[in-house]
């Protein structure tokens, strides 16, 4: 078994961890340095990390109490930058570390968009993947010109013309021979090994060739987080990376699997899609001292900013219930299926919006793992057995110093088990997925056909 990781961020305050920022150690605030950047992919190459996987939200929440007031409070996603920005730098401050960005296919035009992709796939020599997300906030429906969100599935079948769009500019625009760079000649590239992509569907238009020359990877390793049934589909089809954000291993395995599913359908070889769920990991150098530093973290969370978050994830303003009273007696499809979710991982406990707030606030989206290095390595073991999953995106609840402790107390336990690598294989991302030599995307991936011929 070979577990592989992310580091996980998001260029703001509070992300998954709400509250945390006030912890006298957290660099959180720091988000609009680039030296914060760089830091945090250095502190992620010496621990052989596939990536750093950059979250985003182009909204604000505003569900909570029908204010955004909770979450600039807290710094739940606002204050937040483009993520996309830092990557240059962080790639001039790496060699091998990859670099996973979450951006909306709703929000951004293809053809543009393919510009920006390649342009990274360029300045990191290969090292580049987008996070496919369609967004899900009304508020930023409203503040990017529609006046409200457009249906889910619609927002699913708009993407799929996308890629259809990017696949065509990034694979079967420019030929790989199409830059000849000849003096003699007067010649950089060829005319005649460059075509329009002639695209002309329900949501975009394009008609002209695309405006990038390819990069190492053409099309950048895609990773997707969608759990529906249109997104384990779309998943199925498009996907190389799957983020899961479950809290038991068997929840994590029926996502694996039904995406596993929809990969065959999709006439893709399963194996080929990777599975990643998000952990928080708590690690010192005995389980004492190990315990001591999430007492220790705990003290910092903030319950209205985790209910804040909910109430976005639920789009239910979790503001009107008594924070101390049981959710079964409240009666909405929303907050039974919040009552199963946390039932399923304690029955024996009373939820309440408070229980449940408190129980996210350091590890919101998965499993919070606490202990010395054998014991946090034991767990991801049996998780990675249990689950399916590929690796982890390991979070980072008070950066930079979570991140540090798991790569010099974590990382070698889990070297000396040979469950992660000592070294990386070949140069680019989509190599560290599929082995040296592995650049473009496999043949049995929907891009693959639209290649130049």
């Amino acid at each position: 078994m070979r577990i592989r990781l992310n580091g996980l961020r998001q260029s703001t305050v509070g992300h998954t961890a709400i509250g945390l920022w006030r912890h006298p150690d957290s660099q959180a605030h720091r988000y609009r340095d680039l030296s914060y950047w760089v830091e945090t992919a250095q502190i992620l190459e010496r621990g052989k990390f596939d990536a750093l996987f950059v979250a985003d939200a182009l909204g604000p929440l505003d569900v909570y109490q029908g204010s955004v007031d909770a979450a600039l409070r807290d710094g739940i996603q606002t204050p937040t930058d483009d993520p996309l920005l830092p990557i240059s730098a962080m790639a001039a401050a790496t060699r091998n570390l990859g670099f996973s960005v979450t951006v909306s296919s709703t929000y951004e035009l293809p053809y543009a968009f393919a510009r920006k992709m390649t342009t990274l796939d360029h300045l990191t020599g290969g090292r580049i993947g987008w996070n496919i997300v369609t967004s899900a906030l009304d508020s930023a429906a409203r503040n990017l010109g529609l006046t409200r969100q457009m249906a889910h599935d619609d927002r699913y079948a708009m993407a799929e013309e996308f890629m259809e769009v990017v696949y065509k500019l990034w694979e079967g625009s420019w030929a790989d021979d199409a830059v000849v760079r000849s003096a003699s000649r007067g010649v950089f590239v060829e005319p005649s090994r460059v075509r329009p992509i002639a695209h002309s569907g329900t949501y975009y238009d394009v008609p002209g060739i695309a405006l990038s020359e390819p990069g190492v990877l053409r099309t950048p390793v895609l990773y997707q987080a969608g759990t529906s049934r249109v997104g384990r589909a779309f998943a199925g089809r498009h996907a190389e990376g799957v983020f899961l954000s479950a809290y038991l291993p068997s929840m994590a395995r029926t996502l694996v699997d039904g995406v596993r599913a929809e990969a065959v359908a999709a006439g893709r070889d399963p194996s080929s899609v990777k599975f990643f769920a998000i952990a928080t990991v708590i690690v010192g150098e005995t389980d004492a001292e190990a315990q001591a530093k999430l007492a220790d973290y705990q003290r910092y969370a903030s319950v209205e900013g985790a209910l804040a978050r909910w109430s976005a994830l639920m789009h239910i303003d979790l503001s009107a219930l008594d924070l101390d009273k049981p959710l079964e007696y409240v009666d909405t499809d929303g907050i039974r299926g919040m009552v199963e979710l946390f039932t399923t991982l304690d029955p024996s406990r009373t939820w309440t919006p408070r229980a449940i707030a408190e129980f996210v606030g350091v590890g919101g989206g998965g499993p919070v793992i606490v202990g010395s290095p054998a014991t946090v390595a034991d767990e991801l073991e049996r998780w990675a057995e249990e689950s399916g999953v590929d690796g982890f995106n390991i979070a980072d609840p008070v950066p930079p110093v979570t991140f540090r402790d798991f790569v010099e107390l974590a990382v070698p336990e889990l070297q000396r088990r040979g469950l992660t690598r000592t070294e990386y294989e070949g140069t680019t991302l989509r190599e560290s997925f599929y082995g040296a030599g592995e650049t473009r995307v496999r043949d049995d991936h929907p891009a693959a056909a639209y290649r130049f011929r």
